[in-house]
């Protein structure tokens, strides 16, 4: 596999400002650095920096409810009308972790990516529910618990950061901390990730990057602080680098997170959502012409990012993006 010829070929290459990373068990194979973590000063990315990944956070949060089942708090098969002590208003009393975790559950969604007017109706509920205030994961209900299910729980595969929210406080009645630092505690800390955290986007640490979209009219460069919840919460919203993501893939695969059985449970192929995809407990799934691939992509306002482990050739990909260019045809070439 030619990393550098990947690269080259890739037609979004000279936009992309983040870092692209490719890494053996013995170290970095190919790494390049592009833009800017800060514009205004001209600071430049580099393999340290720390970038928002949006939902590449639901991998945490899906090995975060597995570790409750490892120490039999949880169970796939449990219901959340058993588990929160919250009105859930019109969510499904039937629906169970196994659901939430694959996508299946129905839920209705406060981020609905499978709406055409997605961006449109995500604008609409800034305004109405300002971003600064969203520290908490019980503030998200008033967004989610009046909302109809868009199908019956386990009918088909859709798409949910309302699921994975609810996941979160299910983690949070689980364990009896917060969600952020049960994350921090049983997954960060353990694995050495020590460029891996829920930054608050008004105190963000030394080298981590700014968040930048383009104004269509003005063509100015402007920061995503007015588009992002403040803390960061189970869907989306945690800030890392690839040095860590390949920690995190590595530990994953040698059974330090979870015990092998539910190591295995989380990477198994459990709902499918095309013909060579499907996802597991919190991970994606690529098997085409027997080449397998476990796979986290994140996108948001000033985020484009994605992470994958290719566990026949035991490399870890990822390219963490402080901007718009859609990095996802990069990910097809390891797929």
């Amino acid at each position: 596999m030619d990393i550098e010829k990947i690269w080259n070929n890739w037609q979004e290459a000279g936009k992309f400002s983040g870092v692209f990373a490719v890494n053996s068990g013995q170290g970095i194979i190919f790494e390049k650095s592009c833009g800017f973590r800060n514009r205004s000063e001209k600071l430049l990315n580099n393999s340290e920096t720390a970038f928002a990944v949006a939902s590449v956070t639901k991998l945490f949060t899906g090995l975060a409810v597995c570790k409750l089942i490892d120490e039999g708090k949880l169970s796939l098969d449990s219901k959340l009308c058993d588990i929160l002590p919250y009105d859930l208003g019109r969510i499904d009393k039937r629906v169970t972790i196994f659901q939430l975790l694959t996508h299946t559950s129905g839920i209705g969604d406060y981020i609905d990516e499978e709406a055409e007017d997605c961006d449109e109706q995500l604008e609409k509920l800034n305004k109405k529910y300002p971003v600064y205030l969203w520290e908490r994961l019980d503030y998200y209900l008033q967004m989610i618990t009046p909302l109809p299910p868009k199908f019956e729980p386990g009918a088909r595969f859709g798409y949910s950061n309302a699921g994975f929210i609810i996941l979160g406080l299910v983690i949070e009645a689980a364990s009896g901390i917060s969600y952020q630092q049960f994350v921090t505690d049983k997954i960060i800390k353990p694995c050495g990730l020590v460029g891996t955290g829920y930054y608050r986007m008004d105190a963000l640490p030394a080298n981590t990057a700014y968040g930048y979209k383009k104004d269509n009219e003005s063509g100015e460069w402007r920061m995503n602080i007015f588009s992002m919840p403040v803390v960061g919460g189970s869907d989306g919203g945690l800030f890392t680098c690839p040095g860590d993501l390949d920690k995190l893939w590595r530990a994953i695969f040698a059974y330090k997170i979870l015990s092998e059985k539910t190591t295995q449970l989380f990477l198994h192929p459990h709902a499918k959502f095309d013909e060579n995809g499907a996802y597991g407990l919190g991970v994606y799934i690529s098997n085409r012409a027997d080449k397998l691939v476990y796979f986290a992509v994140g996108g948001d306002c000033g985020v484009d990012c994605f992470t994958a482990y290719l566990p026949g050739r035991e490399i870890s990909v990822s390219a963490l993006g402080n901007s718009n260019v859609n990095t996802y045809s990069l990910l097809e070439a390891f797929l």
